[in-house]
């Protein structure tokens, strides 16, 4: 819900506002399938260390609710109808984005990355910043600065949002031998990465207002958002412990939903005022 919800103030931008129903609605639809089509591949590829972990054993294939072929399958049926629907109410480069999405998360990242390399999440990032260069192509059929910097937003987010998880779950991906960033480097040096990546993150926000067309109201938000974001994560770097991690994930989750919901609203104030003029 939350990549589905990225992709929402990239259409009011793109379009200067509302766009039509049927490229609204079928953009979003088309979002949704492609992100539930990687997450599917997700479960099929990483059932093995899923039984390994807490978190993860009580999913549908590790716990045996579901056979593998299942998964499978149903990666493979919601992806063709993200396609199908993409290129029915948008366009082939829309399209072509949310395969390529696809692709990314459910090969590069599960299968190669997540295995491999402390950087699994930092370049893995990409797969979840997708929707807003999907709804910015599906709108006006290509790829521009403004899209590529609210994906820089999503792109730079994912790092301090999941080592705040894997602070606290250290032991299970300990245990599945993945190697994250506490397992491979320790936990001092990952709260210092979460907090130089919440630094970059928090001051990316604030150059994109001016980039993507947006006002006051945006800027202000993201301002105040990031001081939390920041304030968690030296909390973190100062004070390490469980609550802290487990406070700046939860946060980290609030204020991406919240950043993005104040870019859309500021979008539609701009529309107005341009309107008014």
């Amino acid at each position: 819900m939350l990549v589905l919800f990225t992709g929402v103030p990239a259409m009011q931008l793109a379009a200067h506002g509302w766009p039509e129903p049927r490229l609204l609605w079928g953009t979003l639809v088309g979002i949704t399938l492609s992100a539930a089509s990687a997450a599917s591949f997700n479960h099929y590829f990483d059932r093995d260390i899923d039984a390994l972990m807490r978190r993860t054993r009580t999913r549908p294939l590790p716990s045996g609710a579901l056979p593998p072929v299942a998964a499978l399958g149903l990666g493979i049926v919601l992806g063709v109808l993200a396609l199908a629907v993409l290129l029915v109410t948008a366009n082939a480069l829309a399209a072509g984005i949310a395969l390529a999405s696809i692709v990314y998360y459910a090969w590069f990242y599960t299968v190669w990355l997540k295995r491999r390399t402390p950087l699994n999440i930092v370049i893995g990032g990409g797969a979840g910043a997708s929707a807003p260069l999907i709804a910015w192509a599906a709108v006006t059929g290509r790829v521009e600065l403004p899209a590529v910097l609210l994906a820089s937003i999503i792109f730079l987010w994912t790092p301090p949002h999941f080592w705040a998880l894997s602070l606290y779950r250290r032991d299970d991906y300990e245990r599945a031998g993945l190697p994250m960033l506490p397992v491979t480097h320790g936990e001092p040096e990952t709260r210092r990465q979460i907090l130089l990546y919440t630094l970059v993150l928090v001051g990316s926000t604030l150059v994109v207002a001016p980039l993507a067309g947006l006002g006051l109201l945006y800027t202000l938000s993201a301002g105040l958002l990031g001081a939390g974001f920041v304030a968690g994560a030296v909390r973190l770097y100062r004070n390490p412990g469980t609550p802290a991690a487990q406070s700046l994930f939860r946060y980290s989750i609030a204020y991406l939903f919240a950043l993005f919901l104040m870019m859309g609203v500021d979008a539609l104030f701009t529309v107005s005022r341009a309107g008014g003029r």
